[in-house]
């Protein structure tokens, strides 16, 4: 069973965010409301104009940042790009069977550029992948490997659709991009809305290393995860499969710890049951999972006890790393992190963690660590 809760509102104001999606005040039965509103999917909207919205996640007192979301609008602005008939190449349709199935050009499809450079691919050539499981996780590590790769690195980020589907949701990717920490972005899966869209993780991983020349490739999903407080019910057991996808195309998978010294949530705290089950149970092939070396003695004597006992220890290699050098980096640049409302300040093994993984990718990318296998 299935429930979608709807209502209209009016548009009082509206501003548009750097991913290009709108955020709207709306007015909606005598009290005002936040909106997203996607003009790729449904038009622009101006003040004034009457919007139908998804409330469901915020009625059930859920997350998405505190938003509705728009599903229509009934008088876009006047002279403002409405949806409409694509002359777009591409034939691939992502959010399929669903009201706002969108038409793109995958990366691999026939009519893509790439095509031929991909068709009879089926290695990345050691190519160094961070494997993270929160969105929160791309900065750190993105500024991780900068610090070891420098100025020209090739960091390409593959978003995958266990969270949020559209990228323009996220606001850490355009100041990621606009610093040079990240190149390109690959929307995999249902995900949409990246420089370029992949059908597959598989084909994700292709285009990144062939495509896109990336000499260091992440992977996580977009803002936002499903949980249940259940062993296998969360949509982050994909970190164990993507390893997976990693090790089939010959690449070097570099894991990333959920870590927490501040998390509230006895099973997230030290290190999450969620790395327990995606690298404990999920993942059946080898990463290399990498723990940040300044952290408290204490606290990794702890979560190297729980890695043993749950198996992590002896189907992986475990490594460590400093991961001041990415943080310092993004406080250099200005891009602000936080991750459940906390920043590095306040938990720091969780960011930590994450940069330290870029490091080790970054080092795996240098002449001599290996990035570059026989396959090519």
């Amino acid at each position: 069973m299935v429930s979608l809760h709807r209502t209209w509102g009016r548009v009082v104001t509206e501003c548009q965010l750097p991913s290009g999606v709108q955020e709207l005040r709306v007015e909606l039965g005598g009290r005002e409301a936040l909106a997203l509103n996607y003009p790729e999917l449904t038009g622009r909207a101006e003040a004034g104009s009457l919007v139908a919205l998804n409330t469901t996640a915020l009625d059930l007192g859920l997350g998405t940042g505190g938003y509705h979301f728009v599903t229509a609008v009934l008088n876009a602005c006047p002279g403002c790009p409405a949806p409409g008939r694509s002359l777009a190449p591409g034939h691939i349709m992502k959010l399929r069977y669903t009201p706002c199935q969108v038409r793109c050009l995958a990366v691999e499809e026939e009519a893509s550029p790439y095509h031929a450079i991909l068709r009879d691919r089926d290695s990345i050539a050691g190519l160094p992948v961070v494997v993270a499981e929160l969105h929160s996780m791309v900065a750190p590590a993105a500024a991780g490997a900068y610090s070891v790769l420098g100025s020209g690195a090739r960091i390409v980020y593959i978003m995958t659709d266990g969270a949020a589907l559209p990228l323009a949701f996220s606001r850490l990717i355009p100041p990621l991009k606009a610093k040079g920490l990240l190149t390109a972005v690959v929307t995999a899966g249902q995900a949409f809305g990246g420089d370029w869209e992949a059908v597959t993780i598989f084909s994700a991983l292709l285009a990144a290393r062939w495509a896109l020349e990336a000499d260091v490739a992440i992977v996580a999903m977009g803002p936002g995860i499903a949980g249940t407080g259940t062993r296998f019910g969360f949509s982050g057991v994909e970190q164990g499969q993507v390893v997976d996808a990693v090790n089939v195309l010959h690449g070097q998978a570099v894991a990333v710890p959920r870590l927490s010294a501040a998390d509230p949530r006895p099973r997230h705290r030290g290190v999450s049951h969620h790395t327990l089950t995606a690298l404990g149970r999920v993942a059946q092939t080898p990463a290399t999972v990498v723990l940040p070396q300044s952290a408290d003695a204490g606290f990794l004597e702890g979560v190297r006890q729980r890695l043993a006992a749950a198996g992590v220890a002896a189907r992986h290699q475990l490594r460590y790393a400093a991961g001041e050098p990415g943080l310092e980096l993004l406080a250099a640049l200005g891009i602000p992190v936080t991750s459940m409302g906390r920043s590095p300040d306040e938990d720091p093994p969780f960011f930590l963690a994450a940069a330290a993984a870029g490091v080790v990718a970054g080092e795996l990318a240098k002449p001599g660590g290996g990035a570059r296998q026989p396959g090519a």
